[in-house]
């Protein structure tokens, strides 16, 4: 068998390429016919010659072996696949939420293991793995209030270190505002793509931060909206008493669980059927995220759903 792996200088300790050599025949695919810069393995949007040979790309594992010219690597002992004018690259933008309730689930302030964060950073860095591997470009974006990071996207192994790296030095700020950061994300990029939004939609524009997602699904891009719930946040963990502390600087509430556990649970899911109605209704794929579930069967179960 042919392979292809893709090497890079990444560091970052929430990249766990042992762990994701189970995964090494996957690949993220796109649903809708997409734009990208180069030849690749999505169907493009530009018309004209489709299925006209225009170039050839090194064979990844995985990939249909019935693609291969194999008079190409009889004559030069490489495995190369033979592309066509309808293909192209996908470019691909993970955009993750860095407000403090990302922190929900840590050890401590400065301890984030066992947060929504933490699984958001292992789940991204090992998105921005697959999709390179896959010939793909991928971007980052971090939003806080503001377009706190963005690079756009590429696929060279410095490239996606560097993304890697970014994700894992991730703070969250005490901030509960998004729709800002997403309209600066928009009037930054400016190709038709897909864009991973990875958040808690714990805000308060909750429907501003939807329409500036609704600019995207405008320009035809692909949306996937991709829901972190901490399993404390779905149901209340046992005990007599509570105190919650708002982790973006509200203050805290002292309460017994009689007082409020089926309000709360009530409002709970009030929340995330409200962040998935508008996922749905603007266009955009929803999949709700627990994590209780280990992030590589989570991150399996999703390219296996893609693939379809």
């Amino acid at each position: 068998m042919f392979t292809n792996q893709m090497s890079t200088d990444s560091k970052s300790p929430f990249l766990e390429l042992k762990a994701l050599a189970a995964l090494e025949h996957m690949r993220f695919s796109t649903r809708q016919r997409i734009e990208g810069a180069y030849s690749g393995r999505h169907q493009s949007r530009q018309k004209g010659g489709a299925g006209e040979f225009t170039d050839y790309r090194e064979y990844s594992d995985g990939e249909d072996l019935r693609r291969l010219d194999w008079k190409v690597m009889a004559r030069t002992g490489k495995a190369y696949v033979r592309l066509f004018q309808d293909e192209k690259n996908l470019l691909c933008t993970l955009a993750i939420d860095a407000s403090a309730s990302m922190k929900f689930g840590a050890q401590s302030s400065s301890d984030l293991r066992g947060s929504k964060m933490e699984y958001a950073q292992y789940l991204s860095s090992a998105l921005s793995h697959v999709i390179c591997r896959g010939q793909d470009q991928v971007g980052l974006a971090i939003l806080t209030d503001r377009l706190q990071e963005y690079l756009l996207p590429g696929s060279t192994p410095g490239h996606v270190a560097h993304i890697q790296q970014l994700i894992s030095e991730i703070q969250p700020v005490p901030e509960t505002r998004m729709s800002g950061a997403m309209q600066q994300l928009f009037e930054q990029s400016k190709s038709r793509g897909v864009l991973m939004l990875m958040s808690d939609f714990l805000v308060e524009d909750l429907d501003e931060l939807f329409a500036a997602v609704r600019l995207f699904r405008h320009r035809q891009s692909e949306v996937i909206i991709l829901h972190l719930i901490h399993p404390d946040e779905e149901r209340l963990p046992a005990g007599t008493a509570y105190r919650f502390e708002g982790l973006e600087n509200e203050g805290s509430v002292d309460c017994s669980p009689a007082e409020i556990q089926s309000l709360y649970q009530q409002r709970f899911q009030a929340h995330t059927d409200s962040v998935r109605t508008l996922s749905l209704t603007n266009g955009c794929d929803y999949l709700r995220i627990s994590t209780a579930i280990p992030y590589l069967q989570t991150l399996g179960e999703f390219l296996v759903e893609r693939e379809g």
